[in-house]
């Protein structure tokens, strides 16, 4: 098995929104804001080589969206989506399969784009089948109206029209090394990837964990539509996570892509940073 990282570019969201109840003068001692309190976070993908199959995990916010919206998100960085396939020897003919955690424009934008006169939608993935959590597709398609925003449907309707999308509804092995969890906290359904690696289990964080500042219980981000249950389910994740060694594979975090996990006094926290390659 091969890992390869896929990064799609970086784009920046308000800090208190990312730190929920958390103070600044605390977060910003971890993670600075700029002078319009924005912080700038990576939209990190991850794809995994076994063989014949191809599985990418998330795929950015792609380019249907106009300026506008781009504006409001403030992409920067250099880095896209199929030049960092392409870094890696793939371009998207070559993936056999997409695991999208959510639906969130940030996270599943990439999977569909315009077609060549700009008249409908065509998969970018055209050979893939897209994996979603059923419970998060049935919220997708008939949002609450605190995620109705993130959720776009010219992201993610075109995958159920091409008969691509195999929905999960419970914790499950996709593929051998390849292990999905269900998640509720931050969205109903989300599915977060385990992927068994060199002996280590690597897990794809998502939005359950965006970056490795928000290891503390308290930092849990005001996008999760249910905070209560994320601070429940990140507690019994960091105490699996910690005693089973885990590698933590952070989507968001512009200054570390992983981490291990040691317990302190404060609780569980990040042990040493490194880069995937590294291991």
């Amino acid at each position: 098995m091969e890992l390869h990282v896929i990064n799609t570019g970086n784009l920046k969201l308000d800090g208190g929104a990312m730190f929920g109840v958390v103070p600044k003068v605390m977060w910003q001692k971890v993670y600075p804001a700029d002078e319009n309190n924005l912080c700038n976070w990576s939209m990190r993908c991850l794809l995994v080589v076994d063989g014949n199959r191809k599985i990418l995990i998330d795929c950015g916010i792609g380019d249907k969206q106009d300026q506008r919206f781009f504006n409001n998100m403030h992409l920067n960085g250099e880095d896209n989506l199929h030049a960092s396939l392409a870094e890696s020897g793939y371009t998207a003919d070559d993936i056999t399969d997409v695991a999208l955690t959510h639906l969130h424009f940030d996270h599943c934008g990439g999977a569909v784009k315009y077609n060549i006169d700009r008249s409908g939608y065509e998969l970018v993935f055209k050979k893939a089948m897209h994996w979603v959590g059923k419970a998060h597709w049935e919220l997708a398609n008939k949002p609450n109206a605190r995620e109705k925003a993130s959720f776009l449907k010219e992201n993610f309707v075109a995958l159920m029209e091409a008969g691509v999308l195999n929905l999960i509804d419970k914790d499950t092995t996709i593929f051998p090394g390849f292990h999905v969890k269900i998640f509720n906290g931050h969205t109903a359904g989300q599915i977060i990837p385990h992927i068994q690696y060199k002996g280590r289990t690597v897990v794809y964080m998502g939005d359950l964990m965006p970056a490795s500042v928000h290891i503390p219980l308290a930092y849990v981000i005001s996008y999760d539509t249910q905070p209560l249950v994320s601070l429940a389910e990140k507690e019994s994740f960091l105490n699996e996570a910690l005693a089973n060694d885990y590698v933590l594979f952070f989507e968001h975090d512009i200054y570390h892509e992983c981490c291990d996990l040691q317990q302190t006094d404060k609780g569980v926290r990040a042990k040493n940073y490194f880069a995937l390659k590294e291991i």
